[in-house]
Order: C-alpha cells, then structure tokens, then sequence
C-alpha cells in the first residue's frame, strides 16, 4: 500500500463505511422521529379528551390513499435495488416508478391538508390541528429532501449504472425510503389512535 492508499480505496470497505454511515445518520432520524411521537404522546395524553374539539374533524381517509402510494413505492425500490445489484435494466423503470410514488405521496398529503383546512382545521386553531400539521409535516420534509438523491439515483439507474460491482448508491436510498416508509406507518397509526375521542 503506498503512503497515497487509504482503506477506502478498496470498494468493499468504502461500500461498508457508507453502510455504516447511513445507519448513522437513520438512527439520528429514528431518534427525531420517536422523540416527535412520544411529545404527541404526553400531550395527548395529559389532555385527555379537551384535546380534541368538538367539532375537529377526524384525520382524512385520504391518508391512506398516501399510505398505499408509500408501501407500493418501498415495493418498487426493493425491485429496483435488486435489479441494480444484478445490474438489471429494469433497475430505471424501477426507480422512475418509486420517484412517481413519491410525488403522488406528496400529492395526496398536500390534498389531506387542504381538505383539513376546508373543514376549518387550521394549523393555529387548536393543539389538535397543530400536531397534526406539523407531525406530517416533518415526515413529507423528509420525503422531499430525499427527492433529490432519489432523482440521482433514478438518473444513473436509468443509464444501468449500477451493478455487482458498485450499487452503493440504490443501496443508500433504499435503506432511506424504506425507513421513511417504516416512520410514516408508525406516525400515521398514532395520530389516527391518537384523534380517536
């Protein structure tokens, strides 16, 4: 090894260490994540039924429209990120599909919010509509600042870049989305247990 040699020169152990980082960097966000949650929790928890107003409405079916779009689009990464192992070609049409997924997440999100807002649920009105709004909110920042290493990805999936020999990218944003996709199941069963009078 010359003295201009790192270990990362070697893939395998730069392909490890970006592993590990990312599951760094996930658990930092699992950490947000349940923290956000378990701050719902004690609130509504220690307000009890003055929590919800009575006239709140209830957190829109439209939701799980978002939530069907979420776990199709981890459906279609995991067979992109398989593909690109196997340097598929289909690994771009794969990853062209989760990044439509994605946007039509983000739709219907922003369609709940708006329908929330038509039944005069404001994000000022009251603790319920509050937590609501910012608690999606925080999952569907998530979701777009992964829009752009998504779109990478798509881009040299697409060109099948990627192969046995280096599919760290696809890799990356599959532990990503599929965390996204765990947090939101998670998020979205509390506000729905948690808007129940």
């Amino acid at each position: 090894m010359s003295e201009r040699d790192t270990p990362f020169d070697d893939p395998t152990a730069r392909f490890a260490a970006g592993r590990f980082g990312m599951w760094i960097f996930l658990v930092v966000l699992a950490v947000v994540f349940a923290s956000t949650i378990l701050g719902y929790l004690v609130v509504r928890i220690d307000n009890g039924d003055a929590f919800i107003p009575v006239d709140a409405p209830s957190p829109p079916r439209i939701l799980l429209v978002s939530t069907a779009l979420l776990l199709v689009s981890s459906w279609t990464m995991q067979r992109a990120l398989r593909f690109g192992r196997s340097g598929d070609p289909r690994q771009g049409g794969m990853m062209v599909a989760t990044s439509a997924l994605a946007l039509g997440f983000l739709a219907v999100q922003g369609v709940a919010w708006a329908e929330l807002y038509r039944q005069n649920l404001a994000i000022s009105d009251n603790l319920y509509g509050w937590t609501f709004y910012v608690l999606t909110a925080l999952h569907a920042a998530h979701v777009v600042g992964g829009l752009v290493p998504m779109a990478i990805t798509t881009w040299r999936a697409s060109r099948g870049r990627y192969g046995p020999a280096d599919h760290r990218g696809i890799t990356y944003c599959a532990m990503y989305w599929h965390f996204l996709d765990g947090a939101w199941i998670v998020l979205y069963t509390v506000l729905l247990l948690g808007s129940a009078r």
